[in-house]
């Protein structure tokens, strides 16, 4: 799908408009167009790309072709952008997404593309057609709206996050499980995704921030300051956030080990209450020892009262004893 959005000199703006009128858009510096493209074929969008805008070829194949990690490339009369969108699925998994963003920055132009809708981007297109105030700040200033919108949804992905953490550790104690270990090891693989991204992304508004463009206003680069303290408190927040999961793991690993000692120690109480008895049974089952006395006497009730009565007394004067000691 090709989508435009163009705010002409006088102020109109303009949706739908077609690619053949791209050349005559683009010689009017008066006008400010937005091209995106979602899910368009590589045969599709490279002509518009190369032929109409004019861009690099190693640009456009970054674009179209190749996967990148956020990154910025000044080719003088554009910026060539990669920026990352996220989605967390706390209801299927803990799963995390990223979603690469291209973007070309030129004086009156800028140019999306992306494989799959983002809705960081939705909500910024939605607000420029509602509200014409943001054309008038110039170009440069929806890529500000762009990158801002794609922080916010950072901060939502963390908010889901967190509220997933709370329920393993409330988890933890009940029911420590293989399935909360796999939830804390998923939202750990997550976290070290986002660190991946987090880290050139906060890099990327740095420079827009602070370095200077053909195509970028040193006015605006105070909005791009701000969404570069976000990135560096998301940064921040991300690496506390591992550091709760791994007093998550941590945790889990006491709990487990607990039970596990609160186990063994329940079976060592019982073997070592019963050895004696054991012991007496196996030692006068021996054939060494023969009744002086008829047999018939060894096996009376009064016999067989009292060696139930001493099994019986070994295990409970053998727990008293350890209780005694603090052993139980």
């Amino acid at each position: 799908m090709i989508r435009t959005l163009y705010r002409n000199g006088q102020g109109e703006l303009l949706q739908d408009v077609l690619p053949d009128q791209f050349d005559t858009i683009l010689r009017d510096n008066t006008g400010i167009l937005w091209v995106d493209f979602e899910g368009e074929p590589p045969d599709r969008c490279e002509p518009i790309l190369r032929g109409t805008f004019g861009f690099h070829p190693l640009a456009v194949d970054d674009a179209l072709q190749e996967s990148h990690v956020p990154k910025l490339d000044d080719w003088g009369q554009y910026l060539y952008l990669v920026l990352h969108a996220v989605i967390f699925d706390s209801q299927n998994g803990e799963h995390l997404d990223t979603l690469e963003l291209d973007v070309f920055l030129g004086g009156n132009y800028m140019v999306t593309h992306h494989d799959q809708p983002i809705a960081a981007l939705q909500r910024t297109w939605a607000a420029c057609q509602r509200d014409a105030r943001h054309w008038t700040r110039g170009v440069d200033h929806l890529l500000y709206l762009v990158s801002d919108e794609l922080a916010n949804s950072y901060m939502d992905a963390f908010n889901a996050m967190d509220v997933a953490i709370d329920q393993i550790e409330d988890e933890l104690f009940d029911h420590p499980g293989p399935s909360v270990l796999e939830r804390l090891f998923t939202i750990k693989r997550a976290l070290l995704t986002l660190r991946r991204v987090l880290a050139p992304q906060r890099e990327v508004l740095n420079k827009l921030a602070r370095d200077e463009y053909a195509v970028i206003d040193r006015r605006d680069q105070i909005f791009f300051r701000d969404v570069y303290d976000h990135m560096v408190r998301l940064y921040d927040i991300n690496e506390s956030m591992r550091d709760l999961v791994g007093g998550a793991l941590d945790t889990y690993l006491s709990v487990v080990n607990n039970r596990l000692n609160d186990v063994m120690k329940t079976l060592t109480v019982i073997t070592t209450l019963f050895m004696p008895i054991s012991f007496v049974a196996g030692f006068f089952g021996m054939n060494f020892f023969q009744p002086s006395v008829p047999l018939d006497v060894w096996t009376s009730l009064p016999i067989f009262l009292l060696t139930l009565a001493v099994c019986l007394l070994i295990p409970v004067g053998m727990s008293l004893w350890m209780r005694r000691r603090r052993w139980m």
